[in-house]
Order: C-alpha cells, then sequence, then structure tokens
C-alpha cells in the first residue's frame, strides 16, 4: 500500500514537482536480498579489507547464508539535494565546495541530477554524467525562503525513476528542520522504505534550535538515511561541509554488498526486518556498520 500525500484530492500531482503521481513502490525480489553495508572504525574511517566471514545477516531474526559478497566500485545513480533556503546564506559557498569534492570521488560512469530546495523543490539539472553541469547550475543559485526538505526528498525518489544505474543513493546536504513540504514525516519514511535509494545526509544544525522543526531536523535525517543502510553527519560549522563530502564519496566507493536468498521467501507485500551483525577481527578496535534495515517482498 503506498500512502499518497493529504493533497491528492487537490488533483493528485506531486506538490513537489507539478508532475504526474510518484511511480508504483519498489517492491524486493526476494530470490535475492542485496543489503549494502559500510563499515567504519572508532575513528569515523572506512574499513575495507573484511571477508564474508566477517558478516551474519538476519531476516525477520533468522540466520541467512551470504550467498554473494562484493566490494566493488560499481557506477552508480545519485542526486544531490541541496538546500538553497534563506538560513542557507552564509553557507552556501562552503555547501557549493562540498558537492565539488565529492563528486571528485565519483566513478567516470556515475551520473548524477540536482535538486535544490526552498519553499518548494526544483530540479535543476536532470541526470547526467558531466560534473561541470552540476557545478554550474550551483554558482548561480540564490538563498531564500524557508525549508520544504522533506519535498524535496521525495521528489529525489521520483527522478530515481530516470536512473540508469542499479545502484541508487541522495546525498542530502542542509542546515535545518522542515517548515514548508506538503508530504508529512510519516508519508516520507514509508516511501523511503519503499524505495531501493540509499540515503546521505550531511547536516549544519545550530546548537541551540530555534523551533520544533529545527529540533527534529536530526532525528528525522537520521531516522530516514540509516533505515536504508546510509547516515546522517553532523557538522559543527560549514567549513567541515567539504571534508565530510569527501569521506560520504569514499564510503559509497568502499562498501561491502552482501547477498542472500530468504530461507522463508514470502510475497506477502509485508516489510521485512533486516539485521546484520559484524564479527570484528582479533586485534582491530571495536568497529561500527550501517546496513539497510529491511525490505517490502513483492506481492
Amino acid at each position: 500500500m503506498h500512502v499518497l500525500p493529504n493533497i491528492a484530492a487537490e488533483g493528485g500531482t506531486n506538490p513537489a514537482s507539478g508532475a504526474a503521481p510518484v511511480s508504483k513502490p519498489f517492491r524486493a525480489n526476494v530470490d535475492l536480498v542485496l543489503v549494502p553495508v559500510t563499515v567504519v572504525d572508532p575513528d569515523d574511517r572506512v574499513v575495507t579489507g573484511l571477508t564474508k566471514e566477517n558478516f551474519s545477516v538476519y531476516d525477520d531474526k533468522r540466520k541467512e547464508e551470504i550467498r554473494t559478497f562484493s566490494v566493488e566500485d560499481a557506477p552508480i545513480s545519485l542526486g544531490i539535494i541541496f538546500d538553497t533556503s534563506r538560513s542557507m546564506t552564509d553557507k552556501i559557498d562552503n555547501a557549493r565546495e562540498a558537492v565539488a569534492q565529492f563528486l571528485q570521488t565519483s566513478n567516470p560512469e556515475d551520473e548524477f541530477f540536482l535538486i535544490g530546495f526552498s519553499d518548494q523543490p526544483r530540479l535543476l539539472n536532470p541526470f547526467t554524467g558531466a560534473e561541470g553541469e552540476i557545478q554550474n547550475k550551483l554558482i548561480y543559485i540564490v538563498p531564500q525562503g524557508p525549508t520544504a526538505l522533506i519535498d524535496a526528498i521525495y521528489l529525489g525518489m521520483t527522478e530515481m525513476r530516470n536512473a540508469y544505474h542499479r545502484r541508487k543513493a541522495l546525498l542530502i546536504i542542509s542546515d535545518g528542520g522542515d517548515n514548508h513540504s506538503r508530504y508529512t514525516d510519516a508519508e516520507i519514511k514509508r516511501r523511503v522504505k519503499e524505495a531501493d535509494v540509499q540515503l546521505y545526509a550531511i547536516g549544519i544544525f545550530d546548537t541551540v534550535p530555534r523551533t520544533i522543526e529545527e529540533q527534529m531536523g536530526p532525528t528525522l535525517l537520521s531516522e530516514l538515511t540509516e533505515t536504508t543502510g546510509g547516515r546522517t553527519i553532523t557538522v559543527a560549522n560549514a567549513g567541515e561541509l567539504p571534508g565530510v563530502a569527501n569521506e560520504i564519496g569514499n564510503e559509497l566507493r568502499s562498501e561491502y554488498v552482501l547477498g542472500y536468498r530468504p530461507s522463508h521467501p514470502a510475497k506477502d507485500g509485508k516489510w521485512h526486518k533486516i539485521k546484520v551483525k559484524l564479527s570484528t577481527p582479533k586485534g582491530q578496535r571495536p568497529l561500527s556498520l550501517y546496513a539497510k534495515r529491511g525490505y517490502y517482498a513483492s506481492e
């Protein structure tokens, strides 16, 4: 079941883009479930060199056999969700540099699109393999207006219908909570679970939030990103943005991908929880992992 936004009765279109309704939700082919996993050390550095034996995967609490295991740097279809609201005025230059640093980690076969958002999201550049096109669009952005973050993520999910590669991800760069979207928290959480898209976010949050929306912003982004196997990284000041963007780019190039076939396959259309456990190699400091938390089975 796909929950439509409350304004559906006004015309049934996506309020973020004015385009046709969002496409049919992604349903996993339960013959083979692929789980992207990122492992980091206590210093937040990506850990490579692990083997299949270091991982265990559980589907609805049942341990499954890992059938496929890879760490290849496969091409990716990636959308950049860029905050252009008024509160970004003194951070916009660092945010532009963050995108530039992120793009430098890209694979030659990658493709990108760019969405800017303030009072509403706008597709500033559709999918392209030319990094320069994305950076040129950022030059002319003038921060203004409120923040429709949820609508922007929803539009990003919709644009992924046009993706060429199997691997798909969104990078969100924002400094605050949502205060102008038509979609709700519940609707975007459902949409993120339905979509086969990994989410990462860089948050530049105020130490003392001024509104309830800003107070809830970090929690919402963390819930959305961690559900997909990505994560939200909070920076203390805008000057940290480029370095963090580069870090996330490297993470996407260093993911482990675990594949398994559920021992009790079900085509019930329901949400099935995934749990990945890590066996830390001897002599290694404690490690942390980020993995996709589940999938909707096909019907």
